[in-house]
């Protein structure tokens, strides 16, 4: 139903909600979708908010999570808006028309942020552009960190990922009325979005609520659950209270959030370290969604969409000036790398191989990135065959150092390329015509499910969009990522990496690498103890900054 053009009134399954008109988009903001997660509902699954009586305005974004500020070091690379309040499970709907006539595909967006920051009122998640190209747009607010996904001996796992659900669930009953077809639901995530995002795609209670997923430089993953109780741990001797969540509760939400912080120091990709994670929770997340997906056990059927940018390691390494410092490491750095991705020596000869050029931070960079997101995309996309698309986005920030870095793309895929926010990462002058081609890709897969080039097959053609008009390449990661299943380097070749791909030019052979002070191998646990030890190596040199 509608007031008027200005302030359209929607009917919700639990009250109705005032919008705005905003440049011929009907904006609702501050939805909520479960009731606050605190007091005796925290750290426990989700339950339905208070029905209401009258209006509610819906003009404002809601409360955001709590979460710890970013580092100095990031937030002049990110913004994360914080707004107070306990109701912080709410949502937010773009639509160009809402009314139940117009079934129109929906896009339902899980922000990023480690699982520890982030929220759905960042200024670069503006659902204004979806909306105008005939998408509706939802974006969602979820518990971060501890509160979200703190593993406890007495509280069921993931709340945050049951809250995602709970949203999901939402948008499935209500989002006829806002103009949206139930039946078109794209989900749609970046970084812990896109990993989110996985595990909703592979968990069989979320079946039949979504019809294609989009998946930002982030894999269907499942975190070490010992790893995610070490961090509930760590913290909870800090704050001298058992590792449970009743007596988490009980502690000062600031000096939580400050111990968080404190803790998970260390969480970058590329040191590992103690992190919140999604986890196998015989529920929820039966098994490792990736292995669910690639075994063709879940989302049946179901079109992705998923890609990285060439250069994610970047906005993990240069805030701080860690990427310089990894450089002048050299061979306890490299020693890490091999750890964290537990590879040996051949597969980092091969990568020098292949880029005589590349530095240490740089060679560290792209094996890490690898190892935990190029290598499991493309073994979904191999699973899926035909109804998966790939795309690189490799066009370079304007701003020094940062190259096509994690979270680049996001301005562009959501056409926000004037807003402050994201030439904090693209610089000033980011061309429109790629944000108008990303976009309007991402606008076609949620219409019909093709972004607009050649599915997944035998030749891997992966959409590269960076300077001059997108294009089709063909496997142009095939050779990084083939280092990792041979005994040892390959040999220089000139001749196509896959049918159709141009041919790779010879290179010299490098200068071998320097022998690290202990060879990563053997058991799990003696590579983590190597790990440790060069991590604390890192942290001694001024290696690590807090972020």
């Amino acid at each position: 139903m509608t007031a008027d053009r200005t302030t359209p009134l929607i009917r919700t399954p639990y009250g109705t909600v005032r919008g705005r008109c905003e440049d011929g988009v009907a904006a609702f903001r501050g939805i909520p979708y479960a009731a606050p997660p605190f007091g005796p509902r925290r750290f426990r699954p989700p339950q339905p908010p208070e029905p209401w009586d009258g209006v509610r305005d819906a003009g404002a974004y809601g409360p955001t999570a709590p979460k710890p500020p970013y580092s100095e070091a990031f937030s002049q690379y990110l913004s994360d808006p914080s707004v107070p309040g306990d109701d912080c499970l709410n949502l937010n709907v773009w639509t160009p028309d809402p009314s139940p006539r117009a079934r129109l595909p929906v896009l339902v967006w899980l922000h990023g942020g480690a699982l520890t920051r982030g929220s759905s009122a960042v200024p670069v998640y503006e659902g204004r552009s979806f909306a105008r190209d005939g998408v509706v747009l939802v974006s969602v607010n979820y518990r971060l960190g501890v509160e979200g996904y703190g593993l406890f001996p007495d509280a069921p796992a993931n709340p945050g990922l049951r809250d995602q659900l709970a949203a999901l669930r939402w948008v499935h009953e209500a989002i006829g009325a806002f103009g949206g077809d139930p039946g078109r639901i794209t989900l749609c995530g970046q970084s812990a979005g896109a990993i989110s995002v996985g595990a909703l795609i592979a968990a069989p209670q979320a079946q039949g609520l979504f019809r294609r997923a989009v998946l930002q430089s982030g894999p269907p993953e499942a975190a070490d659950r010992a790893k995610v109780r070490r961090m509930v741990r760590r913290m909870a001797t800090r704050l001298k209270v058992p590792a449970t969540a009743e007596a988490f509760a009980a502690v000062d939400r600031d000096l939580l959030l400050r111990t968080q912080a404190e803790v998970g120091r260390l969480s970058s990709p590329v040191l590992g370290g103690p992190a919140f994670g999604i986890v196998v929770d015989g529920d929820l997340v039966p098994r490792d969604p990736l292995e669910a997906l690639v075994a063709g056990e879940a989302a049946r059927g179901a079109d992705l969409l998923m890609g990285w940018t060439r250069d994610e390691y970047r906005l993990w390494l240069v805030p701080g000036g860690l990427l310089e410092r990894v450089d002048r490491l050299g061979p306890v750095a490299l020693a890490g790398a091999m750890a964290r991705c537990h590879c040996g020596h051949e597969v980092v000869r091969g990568y020098r191989c292949l880029h005589p050029r590349a530095g240490a931070a740089e060679t560290v960079g792209q094996l890490v990135t690898d190892h935990l997101l190029r290598r499991p995309l493309h073994r979904l996309a191999d699973a899926r065959p035909g109804s998966a698309y790939v795309y690189e986005f490799a066009w370079p920030s304007l701003l020094p150092g940062l190259g096509s870095c994690h979270a680049l793309e996001l301005g562009f895929v959501f056409d926000t390329g004037d807003v402050p926010d994201a030439r904090r990462l693209a610089g000033e002058g980011a061309p429109q015509e790629l944000a108008d081609a990303l976009h309007a890709a991402w606008v076609r897969f949620a219409a019909d499910g093709d972004p607009g080039w050649e599915a997944w097959e035998a030749a891997h053609p992966v959409r590269v969009f960076g300077d001059g008009p997108p294009h089709t390449a063909y496997g142009p990661r095939d050779a990084e990522l083939a280092l990792w299943d041979t005994p040892a380097a390959p040999a220089p070749v000139d001749t196509p990496m896959t049918p159709g791909a141009p041919a790779r030019r010879s290179v010299p052979e490098p200068t071998p690498l320097p022998r690290p002070p202990a060879p990563p191998g053997g058991t799990s646990a003696a590579r983590g103890a190597e790990l440790r030890k060069v991590i604390r190596r890192l942290r001694r040199s001024g290696g690590v900054r807090r972020t």
